[in-house]
C-alpha cells in the first residue's frame, strides 16, 4: 500500500496585503489553461474577492491561505450567505500541490469554522467539469442538491449547487 504524500510546513493562515491579486491571477491563469475559461471568469473572481474585503465580519468569514515556504500554495474562503448559511468560495490548490490533501484540508478548514460560527447549513456552486474539487466536496460530506446548464465564461457548463447540514 502506497502511504499518501504529506505536506509537512504547509500553514494555513489569514489573509494579508497580495493575496487577493493572487487568488484573482492565479483562477484566471489555472482556469483558462486547464478549462479554457475566459477572462470573464477572472473577473467574477476579482468581484467575489472584492466583496469579501469590503463586507468582511471577522465574526461569520475566513479566508485561508495555503503556504510553504512563503509560497502560495491554495486559498478558500467562506462567506456569510444568510444568518444560518455560510457558503464556501474559491477553492483553488495549486498544480504543484494537487494530490495531497491540502484541497481536502482547507474545505475542512471551512467545515470546521462554519460549525463553531453557528452556521446550520454550507453550500458551493462549482462546474461539472472540476471533478477532483467535486470528489474533495463529497468525501467531506457535501452533496448535489441541484445542477443547471449555463453559458459562462465563453463555455457551456453544468452549473452544480451543493450543500452540507451542520
Amino acid at each position: 500500500m502506497v502511504k499518501p504524500k504529506m505536506l509537512p510546513q504547509v500553514r494555513l493562515r489569514p489573509l494579508r496585503p497580495g493575496d487577493l491579486g493572487w487568488v484573482v491571477m492565479r483562477h484566471g491563469e489555472l482556469y483558462g489553461e486547464e478549462y479554457g475559461y475566459d477572462v470573464r471568469f477572472e473577473a467574477m473572481v476579482a468581484e467575489i474577492a472584492a466583496r469579501f474585503v469590503n463586507r468582511f465580519d471577522a465574526k461569520r468569514e475566513r479566508c485561508w491561505i495555503a503556504e510553504r515556504d512563503g509560497v502560495r500554495l491554495g486559498a478558500v474562503f467562506l462567506v456569510k450567505k444568510s444568518a444560518q448559511t455560510a457558503q464556501l468560495r474559491m477553492l483553488i490548490v495549486e498544480p504543484s500541490a494537487r494530490g495531497l490533501g491540502l484541497g481536502r484540508r482547507l474545505v475542512d478548514a471551512c467545515v470546521g469554522f462554519a460549525r463553531a460560527a453557528g452556521y446550520r447549513k454550507l453550500v458551493l456552486w462549482t462546474q461539472s467539469e472540476l471533478e477532483a474539487a467535486r470528489a474533495i466536496y463529497g468525501k467531506a460530506g457535501f452533496r448535489q442538491v441541484r445542477s443547471e446548464a449555463h453559458h459562462s465564461f465563453g463555455k457551456r457548463l453544468t452549473g452544480e449547487y451543493w450543500a452540507l447540514d451542520l
